[in-house]
C-alpha cells in the first residue's frame, strides 16, 4: 500500500520542534549532566539509573536540532513518560497524603511539558507516518 505523499510542516513548526528539543537538552544538560560527570556519592542506585537514562534523553534531544522531524518519537516518549507519572504517581500522592517536596517540584516539570509538547508535535504527520503508513516488513520477500 503506497500513500501519496503528504507536505512536510511549515518552517515555524520545524522551528518549534527545534526549540522544544533545545528546551529538553539544556533543563536535562543542566540538571543531570553535572551529576554525571562529578557524583556526588559513587553508588549504583535508582537514582543513577535515571539520571544516565535523563542524561542519553539529553543527548538524544540534541539530535532534534538538525532532525526535528526524526526525532519526533523522542517527544513522544517525554510526553508518555511525564503523562503516565502524573497520572500513576503523582495523582494519587495529591489525592492522599499529599505531595511532598520532590513530588512539587517534578510535578511542575512534567505539567509543562504534558502542556507544551502537544501544542509542538505535528499530530497530522505522527498520525500519517505512524499510524496510517504501513510498518516495515518482518521478514525477507
Amino acid at each position: 500500500m503506497h500513500l501519496p505523499p503528504h507536505p512536510p510542516p511549515g518552517l515555524f513548526r520545524l522551528h518549534l520542534l527545534r526549540a522544544m528539543h533545545l528546551l529538553i537538552a539544556v533543563g536535562l544538560g543542566i540538571s543531570f549532566w553535572p551529576l554525571i560527570v562529578a557524583p556526588p556519592e559513587l553508588s549504583a542506585d535508582a537514582r543513577t539509573v535515571i539520571r544516565s537514562l535523563l542524561g542519553a534523553l539529553a543527548v538524544l534531544a540534541l539530535l532534534g536540532l538538525r532532525y526535528p522531524l526524526k526525532m519526533i518519537p523522542l517527544l513522544l516518549f517525554e510526553l508518555l513518560w511525564k503523562l503516565i507519572w502524573l497520572l500513576a504517581f503523582a495523582l494519587p500522592m495529591a489525592l492522599g497524603p499529599g505531595l511532598d517536596e520532590y513530588a512539587s517540584e517534578t510535578f511542575f516539570a512534567c505539567m509543562m511539558g504534558v502542556v507544551l509538547v502537544p501544542f509542538v508535535i505535528p499530530w497530522k504527520q505522527v498520525w500519517l507516518e505512524y499510524v496510517v503508513m504501513p510498518g516495515d516488513r518482518w521478514r525477507r520477500t
